[in-house]
């Protein structure tokens, strides 16, 4: 079987989700081609275990400041070299064709006639979990950015519905679950990260481990700033008590796997991120704060507590399910998962269970 596999690029949570998949696949000896979009070729970083994977310019949302703007992400996008990109590529070598939310390979698969399974966080927005409501133009670009035709969405409850628990790496094991400090790993990508910092040195009680990309690393006070790595951040995840994030979904879900202190706050302007926020707290798994200062950190920090959540091997399970034709019900792989999940077990998947949610 040839696989190829297309991943959103903006942010890390697709690619994290995506490297926990090839680690399946490769264990597998399945031969699988990764096209990646939604940010420059120089930005990604640790990509080996993709191979010669392949990058599009693709669509991408552009942030300032923690919240989208839709005038730059207007000018950003470029439609003809996007369309160019669907009608010029090449499916005809592949027996599967899968997206993480990247729409360049779903739109040339259902240009084509070809089944596209989607694999991710979004694809669970079909379904009634919570969300937010009150953005309805944003709401439209997720149901319509990466059209599949068989869909397989994570998040951190099925409500109800056959979506699957999140999807960790395996080396997120139960011997690395243990924090050995009372640090606090900070990853806000979309903020301002002078801003964030200010928050951060105003709260000397506490010690912050902040990974950005436009700060010298060094150590600053309370603060010690790192670049982005991939086994550097996984090394401070696991190391520290606590995790200060937006609402993207895989950070939170290692975060959660761990048994992490969460507070997110959502980039506005994002559907998914508000909607996050809403579940993790409905859920009671996570703090969520609009706005962020030196006085929400610390009133976090001081009385929220600590949720955990241990998550099967999601990834090795889709992996089989694809290689074994997915004729199997999605229902009863849900079943299968959510069953070693130790707050979800014995929950019925025989109905739909709406969490209603207000805008």
């Amino acid at each position: 079987m040839r696989i190829l596999y297309g991943v959103q690029g903006t942010g890390n949570g697709h690619i994290t989700r995506a490297r926990a998949m090839a680690e399946e696949f490769a264990m597998r000896g399945v031969a699988v081609d990764y096209v990646f979009s939604g940010r420059a070729p120089e930005d990604y970083f640790d990509m080996a275990c993709f191979g010669n994977y392949r990058t599009f310019e693709g669509l991408s949302f552009v942030a300032k400041d923690g919240k989208v703007s839709l005038l730059a992400t207007c000018r950003r996008a470029s439609i003809l070299q996007f369309t160019r990109d669907v009608l010029k590529l090449d499916l005809s070598h592949y027996d599967l064709i899968l997206s993480d939310f990247e729409p360049i390979t779903a739109w040339a698969a259902k240009r084509a006639g070809r089944t596209c399974i989607g694999i991710g966080h979004q694809y669970a927005f079909g379904a009634e979990i919570p969300k937010y409501t009150g953005d309805s133009i944003g709401a439209w670009i997720l149901n319509h950015y990466a059209p599949v035709s068989t869909s397989l969405g994570v998040h951190w409850h099925h409500f109800g519905y056959p979506i699957l628990p999140p999807i960790i790496q395996t080396h997120v094991s139960a011997g690395s679950k243990y924090f050995t400090t009372d640090d606090v790993l900070v990853y806000l990508p979309f903020e301002s990260s002078d801003e964030v910092m200010e928050w951060l040195e105003a709260c000397p009680q506490y010690r912050f481990r902040m990974h950005c990309k436009d700060i010298e690393p060094g150590r600053y006070g309370n603060v010690e700033v790192y670049p982005f790595s991939r086994d550097g951040f996984q090394k401070n995840l696991q190391e520290c008590e606590s995790v200060l994030c937006n609402a993207g979904f895989e950070l939170n879900s290692e975060a959660l796997h761990l048994g992490r202190r969460i507070l997110v706050k959502p980039l506005h302007g994002q559907v998914e991120q508000l909607s996050n926020a809403i579940a993790l707290e409905q859920l009671g798994l996570a703090r969520a704060s609009a706005q962020l200062s030196s006085g929400v950190i610390t009133r976090w920090l001081q009385t929220s507590k600590i949720s955990q959540v241990t998550y099967p091997n999601v990834a090795g399970s889709i992996a089989d399910w694809l290689l074994q034709g997915a004729q199997q019900p999605i229902e009863i792989l849900c079943e299968q998962l959510w069953s070693q999940v130790p707050y979800a077990s014995g929950l019925d998947f025989s109905y739909p269970r709406p969490f209603a949610i207000a805008g």
